[in-house]
């Protein structure tokens, strides 16, 4: 009786130290199995315009509430400013190039540590203050096109180019809300009244936003497990998906609102300040962050990647490393950015 007792409670201890072990296999096997399907959620095609969510595992598209987001001008076309110090953004930026038309770009950021604090702030930008969304916690996601080509959205404009962005932006109208969605640019459309839809800059450019899609913010220390997808169809309906943990989000517009699928050759992506110019500011020591950008254009053709060739107006205050450029299944670019 006293054996048999005795080999209970041995059993009973190894159990229980053997417990915390099989937990923690369940939590990396679960987190593996959530990696995946972020992946595969954002290659599923939205059924239609408008705005949808997924929940894993389901990798169905289910409707979600759109959302018209004021129209103001939440990120402005890079302004050079001789002397200025150079941080990442405001055209000091490395971009994706290819030779073939893309598809779809993801951006993310495989290497994201040392962060402990970010904040947006204002920053001098072209010889006045930005006039961005800021405090703790304040940044966006940003995918942008080059601004150097026209289309049949320009209508026949001289001068006019397209500039498309897909974005994530915290509190963009609600506190602790932020929004996924696409702000569409016809820059230098002239004095002309600007298209239905579109709202003026007063300097000659057209602008106005997709429907959006809300989202809870979501803390800058976690952005190593964000993906933001942006893909354009000719004919069909461009779209920003953005994934984090469990939930993926997305928004959709049809293509023909800038027709950029038909030019669509170059994409910027980083994680900069929250409108008008201003600056994500991280914490001043010991931040590195890898960004990757790959795209899907039809080639297995290695992209290059060019420096001082991004278009956005913000900033952050990291400063960039090199980058290098990969061929394959999936071409792509990545560089590193650190303080």
């Amino acid at each position: 009786m006293q054996a048999k007792l005795k080999f209970v409670l041995v059993a009973g201890l190894l159990s229980a130290a053997c417990a915390p072990a099989v937990f923690a296999a369940d939590g990396v096997m679960e987190q593996s199995a959530k990696a995946s399907w972020r992946h595969d959620i954002a290659q599923i095609a939205t059924p239609a315009e408008g705005c949808f969510q997924a929940t894993y595992p389901s990798v169905v598209w289910e409707p979600t509430a759109c959302h018209q987001l004021a129209p103001r001008a939440h990120t402005v076309p890079r302004r050079i400013v001789f002397g200025q110090e150079q941080t990442t953004g405001n055209g000091n930026d490395y971009t994706l190039n290819t030779t073939s038309l893309i598809t779809k770009a993801v951006g993310s950021f495989p290497t994201y540590s040392g962060v402990t604090s970010e904040k947006g702030v204002n920053v001098p930008f072209g010889g006045e203050e930005s006039d961005g969304i800021v405090g703790p916690n304040e940044y966006t996601l940003q995918m942008n096109t080059s601004f150097n080509n026209t289309t049949a959205a320009c209508k026949g404009h001289s001068g006019c180019v397209v500039w498309q962005q897909f974005i994530y932006a915290t509190d963009y109208e609600v506190e602790g809300k932020g929004a996924v969605f696409m702000q569409d640019w016809l820059i230098g459309y002239g004095s002309s009244r600007c298209p239905s839809g579109f709202g003026s800059d007063g300097e000659g450019d057209c602008y106005k936003n997709s429907a959006a899609t809300s989202i809870a913010d979501i803390s800058p220390l976690d952005l190593g497990s964000v993906t933001l997808t942006g893909t354009a169809a000719t004919g069909g309906n461009d779209t920003t998906v953005v994934t984090y943990d469990g939930t993926a989000y997305s928004t959709s517009q049809k293509d023909s609102t800038l027709d950029i699928a038909s030019v669509w050759n170059q994409v910027e992506y980083n994680i900069v300040g929250d409108a008008g110019g201003s600056q994500a500011a991280f914490n001043t020591s010991g931040v590195s962050i890898k960004v990757n950008i790959a795209a899907t254009d039809g080639s297995t053709t290695a992209p290059t990647c060019e420096a001082n060739t991004g278009s956005t107006g913000e900033t952050n205050n990291l400063t960039l490393g090199s980058c290098t450029a990969s061929g394959g299944s999936t071409p792509s670019v990545s560089f590193t950015e650190s303080d």
